[in-house]
C-alpha cells in the first residue's frame, strides 16, 4: 500500500488519473475541510456545502482523465466550488426574483378581484335602494340616469312638468346619499 499522505498533489492526480482510488481518498481527506470552510463562508448553509462538496467530488473522480497533470490540484478544486458557488448564488438570485414577481402578481391579482367584488356588490346596493324609491321617483330616476333623458324630455315622456322632474330626481339622489352615506360609515 502506498503512503498517500506522504505523496505530492501531482503525484495524487497523476494516480487518480489511473482510476486510484487510494488517491481519491487522500485528495478528498486533504481537501475536504479546507473547501468546506471556504464554501460555507460564501453559501452560510451547511447543507448546501455538503451538496456542493458532494458533486465537487464525485465530478473529481468521473471527469478524473481530464485533469492535466501540471494543474495545481488546490486552484483546480478552489475554481471548481468557486463557479459552483457563483453557480448557487446566480440560480437564488433568479429564484428571488421569481418569487417577487409571483408575489406581486398575486398580490395585484387579489387587489383587482377584491375591486371587482366590491364593485359589484356596490352596484347590487345602489340598485336595491334605486328600487326602494317610490314608484314615480324611481322611474324619473332611472330614465334621467340610464336614459340620459334631459328633465324636459323626461317629463314630457311622463307627462309632469319640468320642475316635478327636476325636484323628483334632486329627492332621489338626497334619498341615496343619505342610505348610501350610512352605508360607507359602516364599512
Amino acid at each position: 500500500m502506498l503512503p498517500y499522505k506522504e505523496l505530492k498533489d501531482q503525484e495524487l492526480v497523476a494516480l487518480l488519473k489511473e482510476g486510484d482510488k487510494g488517491a481519491y481518498t487522500e485528495i478528498y481527506n486533504r481537501y475536504k475541510s479546507l473547501l468546506q470552510g471556504h464554501i460555507y463562508k460564501k453559501l452560510g448553509d451547511f447543507e448546501e456545502v455538503k451538496d456542493v462538496l458532494q458533486e465537487l467530488f464525485t465530478k473529481l473522480w468521473t471527469k478524473r482523465t481530464e485533469i492535466p497533470l501540471t494543474q495545481d490540484l488546490a486552484a483546480y478544486l478552489y475554481t471548481s466550488a468557486r463557479n459552483k458557488v457563483f453557480n448557487i448564488l446566480s440560480h437564488k438570485q433568479v429564484e428571488s426574483r421569481y418569487v417577487q414577481s409571483l408575489q406581486h402578481f398575486i398580490n395585484e391579482d387579489n387587489y383587482i378581484t377584491d375591486l371587482l367584488i366590491r364593485e359589484r356588490e356596490f352596484a347590487l346596493i345602489i340598485q336595491k335602494e334605486i328600487d326602494d324609491l317610490p314608484e314615480k321617483m324611481r322611474e324619473v330616476f332611472i330614465l334621467s340616469r340610464n336614459s340620459s333623458l334631459s328633465h324636459k324630455e323626461i317629463a314630457e315622456q311622463l307627462h309632469l312638468s319640468p320642475q316635478t322632474v327636476s325636484k323628483q330626481i334632486s329627492n332621489a339622489l338626497k334619498i341615496l346619499k343619505v342610505k348610501l352615506g350610512m352605508f360607507f360609515y359602516f364599512l
